[in-house]
């Protein structure tokens, strides 16, 4: 194996493409494991999740390697791998999971509870999350592979539909958790926050879902523009602080079936300034009685950066009570990526999903992730994916 070169968090806005160790079949702890493979990284994407630790909103050591959203060919595999063989291209859900506890058994693989011991739940890359090394890589290591990695059944199909597949590890079926648990069917008016890859994920989910109406919003014009171009209603925010208003300009209603929040804590409202709950509200304020929220979006327990104390501990200040009172549901966490990247990958291979479009994923080499994630932090209407190995380029 050659040199592992991988992006790595340096301090607040900064990141570096650096030497790191190859990977080995270690766990975070030492232990030597052997349900682990290793992958030769074909893709690996930039996050908006990652953007959240480079901008210093996050507890995120100096160091870290950065990328939870892989795909990968099997170069290595452990002795307690039977299902996959070298050779074989799979996509990784962003979610390190066991396939052994009672939360992953239930399907419920986001809040494992066995890969960290600090809290349920682990991922790649990410603070807090089991200290798992991140895929933005050349190399890296996959633990408990039978259970986690799903396999393309054709090489040649996979490589050439890679920037849809490379969705599968996050962003698309995280949109598509959204979309489900905000009662999203046929029919169905839906508002989604946030005009980011995965508002834009979560907007695609919701059409192939059967939405009769599917509207975005934005403050960001060249993300309004982008999101139209591909078939949605943009929402222009900066028309005015009245949401409801606006949506009432376009379906005639100020209310809509299913409201779908995937911006997350870092929301600001028409200020300019920071409000880290102004979303949660609009979505009370705007769906129907009875109707449902799904909540995509990253909310933290701890914000060094946040704008008062209570939300630099995760508090928020919600209209909890319009919630309450008009019989919503809410449904937040971490995606079980597993639940549902079989299906998304189907529709992506058989030309129902074409999601590389949707997001507009624009391939650039590993070497050029910090400009990358300089762009994309700007406000940029793409999802960067990293080519480490100049295999898609190819």
């Amino acid at each position: 194996m050659s040199t592992n070169r991988g992006v790595v968090y340096i301090e607040p806005g900064k990141v570096e493409v650096q030497n790191i160790a190859d990977p080995t079949f270690s766990a975070p702890d030492g232990r030597k494991i052997e349900h682990a493979v290793i992958l030769k990284v074909i893709s690996t994407n930039i996050c908006g999740s990652d953007q959240h630790m480079v901008r210093g909103r996050t507890t995120a050591p100096a160091g870290l390697v950065l990328g939870h959203e892989i795909t990968g060919e099997v170069i290595e595999k452990g002795a307690d791998v039977e299902m996959l063989d070298i050779g074989d291209i799979v996509s990784v859900p962003f979610n390190v999971a066991c396939g052994r506890c009672r939360t992953c058994k239930s399907q419920d693989t986001g809040v494992c509870l066995t890969v960290n011991p600090s809290r349920a739940g682990g991922a790649y890359g990410y603070v807090d999350m089991g200290g798992w090394i991140g895929g933005q890589a050349r190399y890296v290591m996959v633990p408990y592979a039978d259970f986690n990695l799903l396999k393309l059944p054709d090489r040649d199909r996979a490589m050439a539909k890679i920037r849809d597949i490379t969705m599968l590890s996050d962003i698309l079926p995280t949109g598509f958790h959204g979309a489900v648990k905000a009662g999203v069917g046929v029919g169905s008016v839906v508002y989604i926050a946030g005009a980011g890859p995965v508002g834009l994920a979560a907007a695609a989910s919701a059409r192939i879902l059967g939405a009769a109406v599917v509207m975005v919003g934005d403050f960001n014009p060249h993300r309004l523009a982008h999101a139209k171009r591909v078939g949605f209603e943009p929402v222009d925010l900066t028309q005015s602080d009245r949401l409801g208003d606006l949506i009432a300009e376009i379906v005639g209603t100020n209310e809509v079936d299913a409201a779908i929040d995937a911006v997350g804590f870092e929301a600001r409202g028409h200020s300019g300034g920071e409000q880290p709950a102004v979303v949660l509200n609009q979505m009370m304020e705007i769906t129907r009685a009875a109707g449902n929220i799904g909540i995509p979006g990253l909310y933290v327990t701890e914000d060094p950066g946040a704008v008062d104390n209570a939300a630099k501990e995760g508090s928020l200040s919600l209209r909890f009570g319009l919630g309450w009172a008009k019989a919503q549901s809410f449904h937040t966490g971490q995606t079980p990526v597993l639940r549902y990247n079989r299906q998304l990958m189907q529709a992506i291979l058989y030309d129902r999903l074409p999601i590389a479009d949707i997001v507009n994923a624009t391939v650039i080499s590993l070497e050029d992730a910090a400009s990358g994630y300089q762009t994309f932090d700007a406000g940029a209407a793409e999802k960067f994916v990293l080519d480490p190995h100049g295999m898609i380029a190819a």
